[in-house]
């Protein structure tokens, strides 16, 4: 899901503000990818991307600031994954459900566990609980939107089995990562999932 990413410096050879938080942000996966979460510090940010301390200290105040960032950065990758996998053709209902449980699986197990990997850095942080509260209503919205048409139910009940369902979803991903189920057996579990909880 994750490029890279096209930067152009401005005309004096330095990057804008956006670009070169960009090119930190990019930097701080491979940090993660290469080296693991705990060698992720602002300090070695700053040797990574070639630049100065203050530099990474200008657009994250703390190392906590930095991995919430890049949680949401990659939940936002995800959800567009999934809005255009779920848009691309008008579907009946069965195909509608096997779309959207293909399409949450793949992309909530997707970047090698990346997203979990940040989670888990992340564990025990006020930050992190407010941020996945935050993502988690991202989901639990798109799952209302996706399945409105086939439910009939009132609002406050499709979110409420929305919830439940984006929370299976998340629980089966989780062990897909941790290879404790193979992701087609997943899919297939949540399919019956979403199928046996709509009215």
């Amino acid at each position: 899901m994750s490029g890279t990413i096209d930067i152009s410096p401005a005309r004096d050879g330095r990057l804008s503000k956006a670009d070169r938080r960009r090119q930190l942000l990019e930097t701080a996966l491979g940090v993660i990818r290469d080296e693991g979460a705990d060698r992720l510090t602002l300090g070695h940010l700053a040797t990574r991307a070639g630049v100065s301390k203050p530099v990474v200290y200008d657009h994250f105040n703390s190392r906590s600031d930095l991995l919430i960032e890049l949680y949401r950065r990659i939940d936002t990758e995800r959800i567009d994954t999934f809005r255009k996998a779920m848009a691309a053709t008008p579907m009946s209902r069965d195909e509608t459900i096997a779309c959207l449980a293909d399409a949450y699986i793949r992309c909530a197990a997707d970047l090698t566990g990346e997203f979990h990997i940040i989670g888990a850095a992340l564990a025990g942080s006020p930050e992190k609980a407010e941020v996945y509260d935050e993502l988690l209503g991202q989901s639990v919205a798109m799952f209302v939107s996706v399945l409105q048409p086939f439910n009939g139910l009132s609002e406050i009940a499709a979110t409420g089995l929305c919830t439940a369902l984006v929370g299976a979803g998340e629980a089966l991903s989780v062990a897909i990562v941790r290879k404790k189920i193979p992701e087609k057996d997943a899919i297939e579990t949540f399919t019956g999932i979403i199928r046996g909880s709509l009215p």
